[in-house]
Parts: structure tokens; sequence; C-alpha cells
């Protein structure tokens, strides 16, 4: 797919509304927008992990993978599957879940057994990687919202949840394979 953009500055929203892919205009706090504004904060929070890995890295070649993923669900997303265009639009299928469960369990298989609760943190690309599950979690609510609202490829939503689960275990893989995970301690009581 070829995508030419010769305009950056279009005032097409300066009231508030924008286009969706099949030209409907929908306010800017609408629910479907609001799912594509969190996909791409996922989406730039997935280039600064990226910059934390080596170059080369088979993590990066799938951290680049998984923004593609992104941009493909954010396609799928902004033409309704109930809109003009529904019939011709490329959407998401069960092939791109299988793979990522597939990568979530190679990068399990080396950890560390989990032991207690993993706090956030830990190295710098490992708290990324969870303050990006974060986000995930955050879409995935969104992605409900507008589930409940309209009809929406039911593998999105899959695939958000196995997201969460790719970062989790990607921020332990930062983490020396969970060896330098840091471990929540509740606080004893009469501490607090």
């Amino acid at each position: 797919m070829s995508i030419r953009i010769d305009k950056i500055v279009t005032r097409g929203g300066d009231g508030g509304q924008t286009s969706l892919g099949d030209g409907s205009r929908v306010t800017k706090d609408d629910v479907r927008i609001e799912v594509l504004g969190t996909l791409d904060e996922i989406n730039a929070l997935v280039g600064l992990v990226q910059a934390h890995t080596p170059a080369g890295d088979s993590i990066a070649q799938q951290l680049t993978a998984v923004q593609n993923l992104l941009f493909d669900m954010g396609a799928d997303v902004c033409l309704p599957e109930d809109g003009p265009m529904a019939e011709r639009a490329h959407r998401v299928e069960e092939a791109a879940l299988l793979v990522l469960e597939r990568r979530i369990e190679e990068l399990r298989a080396r950890q560390s057994p989990l032991n207690g609760f993993v706090l956030p943190g830990g190295s710098v690309p490992a708290a990324m990687a969870h303050m990006t599950r974060t986000q995930v979690r955050r879409a995935e609510r969104r992605m409900v919202a507008l589930s409940r609202a309209e009809r929406v490829n039911p593998v999105l939503l899959k695939i958000l949840n196995r997201l969460s689960d790719y970062f989790f275990v990607l921020a332990r893989h930062f983490n020396h394979d969970g060896q330098t995970d840091v471990v929540w301690q509740p606080v004893p009581k009469g501490e607090k």
C-alpha cells in the first residue's frame, strides 16, 4: 500500500471533529477516536522501548512488527464494520494473534519462575515495557467500550489482551529474564 500525504495542516479538525477512513465525521472525543488515539500512544511507547534495544536484535525486529500491527489495528478500527467501506477494509486476522502468542511463549520459556507480583521497574527498557503494558490495558478498556456501542473485529480485543502479556514478559526479558525483577513487598501491618 502506498500512501502519499501532501498536506499536514488541513484545518479540518479545528471544530473538534475528524474523519474516519470511510469519510464519515465524528467528534474527536468519540470512543472510536479514543481507541485510535490510545493505539497511537502505544506505538509511540513501543518506539521508546525500541530505542533502548540494540539494533539488529531479534527483539528490535519484534517491536517493529508490533508497531506495524498497531497501525493495522488502527486501519481496522478507522473503517467501521457497519460503514459504507466495510467490505473493502483490510481486517486484522487471527494469524497475527498466533504470532504474538508464539513470541510470548519464546520469551517466557527462558525466564525465572514468578514467585510474586512484579513491580514496574528494574532497567530503563523494562520500565518502559511496563509503561507500554499499562497503555495497552487502557486501549483494551477503550476497545471494550467501543465494542459495546458498535460492532468491531473481535480479533482486535484478543490482540490487545495478548499485547499486555507480551510487554510483561518483555519487561522481564529486559530484567535479565526475571532475575532482576523488582518484586512487590507488602508493607507490614502497623508500618503504613
